[in-house]
């Protein structure tokens, strides 16, 4: 009996007993797991993966003396070119090339085959020794080593010359860009110097590099026109003057020669003028004196009506004369410094537009040229990158160890299928054996009986086997694992027997369930 949950040593020795008596049902489930674990492990195809390694090579020209124009990351590289192989039309073209899946490629589309390919083939980053180096692996799977060798060696090909002509494409590319961007910036800029060369003719006269020139101009002028202004005042006096001097006394101040009449008639006023402070206004001798400077003047004014008519000019005409040609050239002077004024006050005011529209043209034409400088710097720069990608002094890809046929399978791990399949069997035997224990419901032991009448048993009387029923019981256990165990040898030789169309119907149904499985 147990007291609570204790476990006591009749208990052990039920729990062993029930072990003993399920160890047919334990042994026969394990077989037959573990057997159809290692006829799935012997039947399974055979594959065989072969792998390359690539290096990429740092470059060998220092970035500070040159820098490449590819700044690509080789991992960046790598999944370049990586999604370039695995493209549909370039799996399919290699699949027929090197015919890697033989007869059966006519049952499969096309979409398989890709499929199929892509999960076969592996691109990995190889963790390298030497610090600063990139390695990667290509690797393929194939049921036969040579065909997987083939294959990673042809796309290990792929890749150089991918990567050679991406380098190379990239280069030139770029050299091509900054080629067409320099003459496209050397078309603008030129186009702008002619904008800039017609604005400053259109506006040659207003632009802010003559402007203080301008102004020295006008202030001259200017004072040009006060200078004419007051000429001009002070010939319009004279000639006023001139004239009222001739209607007073009939001449006028001259520096040339004087004629007989008029030296007498001076005299005979500064004589009056004399005899005026002298003698009264009534005097005979003053009325006398004017007589005779009243003769004279009408002597001189038919003096010179006669050389009037004549032809010959007066004194006063000359004067006159040159003063009425000097008012016209002076009005004509006028006429011309109030024009230039105008035009000179019109680009003045003009200045400050025609500045600021100049400024904007000339920074417009900065931008331009310094867009046009630094393309023909970068042309520079892509011209030396085109040549270190054509002469192969970048970093590049290098083939550090080609794929050879391996002499080892990847799959199956007939090992760990084995123990796997062993372990299993042994689980589920064992699941097996307590479900059942668990839906037994009849009296097995006193404790059983104890529980079902609730009242303690006074004792118990253990089952006594007879001599035969031993017997029989080992007969019957020694028939039973004699016959499992010659049913197991005569699968396995049926197996070993059939195993090319097992294998093949094998292969069948696991590619009926995934074609990407298909070797």
């Amino acid at each position: 009996m147990t007291t609570g949950n204790v476990m006591t040593d009749s208990d052990i020795r039920f729990y062993f007993s029930i072990l003993l008596s399920r160890l047919p049902h334990i042994l026969g489930i394990s077989i037959v797991v573990a057997g159809i674990a290692l006829t799935i492990a012997y039947l399974m195809p055979t594959v065989y993966g072969a792998s390359a390694k690539i290096l990429v090579e740092p470059p060998q020209i220092p970035a500070e003396m040159a820098k490449p124009t590819v700044q690509t990351h080789p991992l960046e590289q790598l999944q370049i070119i990586q999604q370039e192989i695995t493209r549909r039309e370039n799996l399919l073209e290699l699949a027929e090339r090197l015919d890697i899946f033989g007869d059966a490629a006519a049952r499969l589309s096309e979409g398989e085959i890709v499929e199929n390919l892509r999960a076969r083939t592996e691109f990995a980053l190889v963790p390298a020794d030497t610090q600063g180096a990139t390695i990667f692996s290509v690797s393929f799977q194939a049921r036969e080593p040579e065909l997987s060798a083939r294959v990673v060696n042809e796309l290990v090909s792929i890749i150089l010359e991918k990567n050679m002509d991406m380098r190379a494409s990239k280069a030139g590319d770029t050299l091509e860009f900054f080629d067409k961007e320099v003459a496209r910036l050397a078309r603008e800029l030129e186009a702008h110097d002619e904008a800039v060369l017609e604005f400053r003719n259109a506006n040659i006269n207003a632009l802010p590099d003559s402007v203080e020139f301008r102004r020295n101009q006008l202030s001259n002028l200017q004072e040009r026109m006060l200078l004419l202004e007051r000429e001009e005042s002070s010939l319009r006096v004279r000639r006023t003057n001139l004239v009222r001097i001739f209607e007073t006394t009939g001449q006028v101040t001259s520096n040339g020669p004087v004629s007989l009449e008029q030296e007498m008639l001076r005299d005979l006023k500064r004589s009056l003028s004399e005899q005026l402070s002298i003698f009264s206004e009534d005097s005979p001798k003053i009325v006398a004196l004017r007589a005779r400077i009243v003769g004279l003047q009408d002597e001189v004014q038919k003096s010179q009506s006669a050389h009037k008519s004549d032809g010959v000019m007066s004194d006063l005409d000359l004067q006159l004369s040159d003063i009425d040609e000097r008012l016209a050239f002076i009005e004509r002077e006028k006429t011309s410094i109030t024009k230039n004024l105008g035009d000179l006050a019109r680009t003045i005011e003009a200045t400050p537009q025609n500045e600021t529209t100049l400024n904007g043209l000339e920074r417009h034409r900065a931008n331009i040229q310094a867009q046009y400088t630094n393309a023909v710097a970068k042309l520079a720069e892509a011209s030396t990158g085109e040549q270190i990608e054509i002469r192969a002094k970048a970093g590049r890809f290098t083939l550090v160890e080609p794929a050879t046929p391996p002499e080892s399978r990847v799959s199956p791990n007939r090992k760990r299928i084995a123990g796997m399949g062993v372990a299993m069997g042994i689980f589920l035997a064992m699941g097996a054996v307590i479900a059942l224990e668990l839906m037994n419901r009849t009296v097995r032991r006193p404790t059983d009986l104890g529980d079902i009448l609730e009242e303690p048993l006074l004792g118990t009387v253990p089952y006594i086997w007879t001599p035969g029923e031993q017997q029989r019981r080992q007969l019957h256990l020694s028939v039973s694992l004699t016959a499992a165990i010659c049913a197991l040898m005569a699968i396995a030789a049926t197996i070993h027997h059939f195993r090319e169309p097992l294998a093949a119907t094998f292969e069948n149904i696991i590619e009926s369930l995934d074609s990407s499985r298909l070797m």
